[in-house]
């Protein structure tokens, strides 16, 4: 079949039609659009030049959300209504979207193959949201259609073709084995937590029989074994750059080729992420790929793999050590080992944020599936926002499976999830990057019962400059102004995520507004009268507050498509627009 089979008039105008009522809706609550409602109630918005108008339907829901039916959005010029293409309206909209010269045509390609991925989850088969309800993990993980809620541009993925798209796009769920290097040990280094070293995992991972093949081969070039470390990296990365970019490294044997591993992988939502589907007790595997996508060059820095394990065990005792993270049943899937390879002239030429220093990185993360317990299922929290082609929700139907009042069920997940972000926050000014591909949910008949965070090491952030931190834990503390601390709860959750279950949850009658940001409240409140040890925190930083700050995402891609934010220093890049009403603040309890 060809690859490119599923661009077809239909599936191209449909892609179209969803990406601009997104455009229009996520860029409105950003307040880079001011849509003017006309007198039949409609909404529109008009072009740079004035000529072109965008006519809609809208409802405003709670944190300026804009729910716009995909179907009620028109193009009209000069009296006649035009075909609704994508591209043309970031060019239609440039200035007033703050597209620079530079930036336009990188992000019109990102948008035009978000569109193309759009088409294709259009053209195959899918589960219904009933169906996956009750669908296994990997299902779930690879039936999601939309990515990230927030940004427009979403899927860009620039590099692929489109055959790669086929093997390695997360939608496609094909099955794929990693390629396997040997790296001299005079340019790699291996770390790993405590509780593993380098020859148990490889054994773990690779078995007696490849370990075998892979010495063998390395013996056979009168090379020594015992001089390199294994390295998994991407099927795309050695086709496209590894072998070419580091000709030198492989012609002087600093790198050796070994081929195929046994192990069959599936991409996840993350596309430089793996899950062992020959052996799911297996650990992830996360590789750099010199792809961008949304917003970042998918590379891992060799340096930041250096301290990883060190990170993840610092985190886990602390979770361990903590009664009430621990009573929230919550876990993280540590990132157990990474390796790192050093290409010297490359890193003398290029500082610390070019992505010629992140081309050959890897890490090995641990698996959910062992700790698992019986008649439990996982799914990735993104998956709470996904809505099938008849627009029902998962989330609606896992409030239907479960049995429980639409409230008490949301109450659950919310002390699975919010809970313990709360309690990290608070006592230990620690916040995650919690958004729904980081947490993988861990249901019960419906029911959320717990959950497990990930992608641990380049996303959390510890806000106290006075911390005690070991070490080697030192990269993950950051100067955050105090202004901007709760903006990690009240962005990152609150509107990054809540906002838009929330929209799912009434958009089919499940869940109205009040009684959603009630329960959220009530979350809070509770959480809070149970540590009144840290009252004065919850007083310093009142999550009950009238309003917050608008921190816009798509704004930062914008303006730069290829590293929005510095990771070492993350609040200094957030464009901040006016404010929020905060949905909780009128639910506040009465003190």
């Amino acid at each position: 079949m060809s690859p490119v089979a599923h661009l077809r008039p239909d599936t191209w105008a449909a892609a179209n039609r969803l990406l601009v009522r997104k455009a229009l809706a996520e860029f409105s609550h950003e307040r880079l659009l001011t849509p003017e409602q006309q007198s039949d109630g409609s909404w529109t918005v008009r072009s740079d030049d004035g000529a072109t108008v965008y006519r809609f339907a809208a409802r405003l829901r709670a944190l300026d959300h804009w729910e716009i039916p995909a179907e009620s959005v028109t193009r009209h010029r000069d009296g006649d209504e035009l075909r609704l293409e994508a591209l043309d309206f970031f060019i239609e909209l440039r200035k007033t979207l703050g597209l620079s010269d530079e930036v336009l045509p990188v992000y019109l390609e990102e948008i035009g193959s978000t569109l193309a991925g759009t088409a294709y989850k259009l053209d195959k088969p899918a589960l219904s949201a009933a169906e996956l309800a009750g669908a296994d993990f990997q299902a779930v993980e690879t039936g999601m259609t939309e990515g990230h809620p927030g940004f427009v541009a979403n899927n860009g993925r620039i590099g692929f073709g489109g055959e790669e798209y086929h093997r390695y796009a997360p939608e496609a769920a094909a099955p794929l084995r990693l390629v396997w290097l040997a790296a001299h040990r005079d340019h790699s280094v291996f770390t790993s937590c405590t509780d593993i070293d380098y020859d148990t995992l490889m054994q773990q991972e690779l078995g007696t029989a490849q370990l075998a093949r892979f010495g063998t081969a390395l013996a056979d070039l009168g090379l020594d074994p015992a001089a390199y470390h294994l390295f998994p990296v991407h099927p795309w990365q050695w086709q496209h750059k590894l072998s070419v970019t580091f000709a030198g490294e492989l012609a002087q044997r600093r790198l050796v080729h070994l081929g195929e591993g046994d192990d069959e992988y599936l991409a996840q939502q993350s596309i430089r992420t793996f899950f062992n589907i020959t052996d799911p007790s297996k650990h992830y595997v996360k590789t750099a790929i010199s792809v961008l996508n949304m917003g970042f060059m998918r590379g891992l820095s060799a340096a930041y793999m250096e301290a990883t394990p060190a990170i993840n065990d610092w985190l886990a005792r602390l979770i361990d050590h903590d009664e009430v993270l621990r009573g929230t049943g919550l876990t993280i899937i540590r990132e157990h080992a990474a390796i790192g390879y050093r290409h010297r002239q490359y890193e003398a030429a290029t500082d610390r944020y070019s992505p010629y220093r992140k081309m050959l990185a890897a890490l090995w993360r641990e698996s959910p599936v062992p700790g698992l317990e019986p008649g439990r299922r996982l799914a990735t929290m993104a998956s709470l926002l996904h809505t099938d082609r008849d627009g029902r929700s998962l989330a609606a139907a896992l409030v239907a499976q479960s049995g429980l009042p639409a409230e008490q069920w949301l109450r659950r997940y919310l002390d699975a999830y919010l809970t313990p972000l709360l309690h990290s926050f608070y006592a230990y000014d620690l916040a995650f990057m919690p958004h729904g591909e980081n947490t993988i949910l861990v249901l019960n008949g419906g029911v959320v019962e717990r959950a497990i965070f990930k992608d641990i090491a380049e996303e959390i952030v510890v806000m106290d400059p006075d911390a005690a931190l070991p070490p080697a834990v030192q990269r993950v503390r950051a100067d955050v102004p105090e202004s901007m601390k709760l903006l990690s709860i009240f962005t990152d959750v609150f509107d990054c995520f809540l906002r838009y279950l929330n929209a799912v949850l009434a958009a089919e009658d499940v869940l109205d507004e009040d009684a959603f940001w009630r329960t959220v409240a009530a979350c809070v409140a509770d959480h809070r009268d149970s540590v009144p040890h840290l009252a004065e925190k919850f007083e310093r930083y009142d999550l009950f507050a009238p309003e917050f700050a608008l921190s816009c995402l798509n704004r930062l891609q914008l303006r730069n498509n290829r590293q929005m934010v510095d990771l070492a220093d993350p609040s200094a890049a957030l464009q901040l627009v006016g404010t929020l009403v905060n949905p909780i603040a009128r639910f506040a309890p009465e003190r």
